[in-house]
């Protein structure tokens, strides 16, 4: 639920603001969203209250083509709900009720077992118990499944995690979290990027917006340039990448190609108003990409193949 201001509100104060939009989100719901409308198959393990807003958020996901059959309902709990207030310059603060998504337990994960078989990446945000992430990142990790981990909203994760994810992908706030390091250049990021493959994760992208995304893996270090487009609401733009990110690395793109494909879809999902209704389809994606290879903005880049690549 978002309302547009003209700028955002410090603390103890009280502004007023303009238009109201209500439209389905929640991070992973956002992801899932976004990687099945950039051509993903995409099997989805949530759960929702049984209320109008679950009864909305499923028929939401069905639409998208979304395997749901893992997306439980809580019969006492509210489905989730983030309220968010977007500033004319299009930054956003978003505090979140997690109803049912806290009550996501691992007994949901385990039961969800054969969803993990025979996958591209999984993807995994912090909307959930940090103990449900757990128990998904290790099935993944026993079905041979590679891990990517947005680790937002931001909060300390134990070494014992990061040891099993593949590639991690905070933004700056989250990069300090992690790391202790404030993040506001190259060289911060790099050092930010360091601290990270020092627990054990052999990629680390972190997002630095308009900028692009600054990649460490065992080939190197590099900026990914972002593209310029102009900016109404970055509300999900984070999610948009990250789900951007698993579907070309699915396909079997080259890391520095699938950070390409990636920012494109953040970009333009920053031109539009919402959560789940900013994320592009993929012959945007595939336009923006042209129109920028013609220009001379990106050209095809070398790197490894991604991590994320499917096992078939």
């Amino acid at each position: 639920m978002a309302v547009r201001a003209a700028h955002l509100p410090k603390p103890g104060e009280t502004i007023l603001g303009g238009e109201f939009l209500m439209a389905a989100g929640g991070k992973g719901a956002n992801q899932a969203v976004a990687a099945a409308r950039l051509g993903a198959a995409v099997t989805f393990i949530a759960r929702v209250g049984r209320d109008d807003l679950g009864d909305q958020a499923l028929a939401g996901l069905r639409r998208e083509r979304i395997n749901v059959d893992h997306v439980s309902r809580d019969p006492r709990a509210r489905s989730g709900v983030a309220l968010i207030t977007v500033a004319d310059n299009g930054e956003n603060s978003i505090t979140v009720a997690p109803g049912a998504n806290a009550l996501l337990r691992p007994a949901h994960i385990k039961r969800a077992r054969r969803a993990f078989s025979g996958c591209g990446p999984l993807l995994v945000q912090l909307e959930t118990p940090i103990d449900t992430v757990t128990t998904a990142v290790e099935l993944a990790r026993q079905s041979g499944m590679p891990v990517i981990l947005n680790p937002a909203p931001a909060q300390l994760l134990p070494e014992s995690l990061l040891r099993k994810v593949s590639i991690i992908t905070p933004n700056e706030t989250e990069a300090e979290w992690l790391t202790g390091v404030r993040v506001t250049d190259n060289a911060s990021a790099a050092r930010a990027a360091e601290a990270l493959l020092a627990s054990g994760i052999s990629t680390v992208i972190i997002t630095l917006g308009a900028r692009g995304a600054f990649v460490a893996a065992p080939d190197g270090t590099r900026l990914v340039p972002g593209f310029k487009v102009k900016t109404t609401d970055t509300t999900a733009a984070g999610d948009v990448f990250n789900a951007a990110l698993a579907t070309a690395l699915a396909e079997g793109k080259l890391l520095q190609s699938a950070v390409v494909f990636a920012n494109a879809a953040a970009a333009l999902s920053v031109t539009r108003a919402g959560a789940q209704p900013s994320a592009p389809r993929r012959a945007e994606v595939e336009r923006l990409l042209e129109s920028a290879s013609r220009q001379g903005a990106i050209a095809a880049a070398p790197g490894r193949r991604g991590s994320g690549a499917p096992k078939k």
